[in-house]
């Protein structure tokens, strides 16, 4: 009696590269933009990364010392591999986000950008801040480059379509 698998296809092990290295450099770079480009505003790394552990504590994240910085950081890279899962899948279904990666990065990373602000932090715990464009701009900036053509550029280089 013969069998049908129903189980999905294995990724290989290009994908998983991709994907690992993808979100590995967006994560890293993406916080070191923040540490770097927030400081003169008074931003300062461990209150930074529990502001991202805010998003699961609220408010309790500022009183747990280094244990909630450590979990921004792990958020920060969760949200890292997510945005570099959600772009490789994209990247299968529309093949410019492969093949144009300069083009693709800056606008992924700016729609990674809105959809955080506008779909993620409102139902968080983030704290709340007034809106800023001069933040905005900066924010955006830092999406191209950390988040937007990091992600486009290292899946075009670890899998290309």
């Amino acid at each position: 009696m013969g069998s049908v698998s129903a189980t999905a296809p294995r990724p290989t092990r290009a994908v998983l590269r991709a994907i690992f290295w993808a979100g590995l450099f967006c994560g890293a770079f993406d916080i070191l933009a923040a540490f770097v480009v927030y400081w003169p505003f008074g931003a300062r790394p461990v209150p930074l990364l529990q502001g991202i552990a805010a998003g699961l504590l609220g408010h309790k994240a500022f009183h747990g010392g280094l244990p909630t910085a450590a979990l921004g950081l792990l958020l920060q890279f969760f949200i890292a591999y997510g945005a570099a899962t959600a772009y490789f899948l994209a990247s299968r279904l529309l093949a410019l986000l492969a093949r144009r990666p300069l083009i693709a990065g800056p606008l992924y990373g700016i729609a990674f950008y809105f959809f955080m602000q506008i779909a993620v932090l409102p139902h968080s715990g983030a704290i709340k801040r007034p809106f800023s464009l001069e933040m905005t701009f900066i924010g955006i900036a830092i999406h191209i480059f950390t988040v937007g053509l990091t992600i486009a550029f290292t899946t075009k280089h670890f899998a290309p379509r």
